[in-house]
């Protein structure tokens, strides 16, 4: 079952992050806590980890975009 991956409140003034890159492509496999993309908020450059294993069917945002 697909399930949506939405970009999470990487701190408390976060009011919205540009995807810096994407370490997996589509249909890369990915492990609990591994990273998946890196993301520019007003404060620094974060990683965003999975929460739990599974596949990257579809990126939706390009690295460059604001989501």
């Amino acid at each position: 079952m697909a399930e949506k991956f939405l970009m999470p409140k990487l701190s408390p003034t976060m009011e919205e992050g540009q995807i810096a890159r994407w370490v997996k492509n589509e249909g890369d496999a990915f492990e609990a806590n591994e990273t998946l993309a890196e993301v520019d908020t007003d404060k620094a450059t974060m990683e965003m980890t999975a929460l739990s294993p599974g596949t990257l069917l579809k990126i939706i945002k390009s690295a460059g975009e604001t989501a």
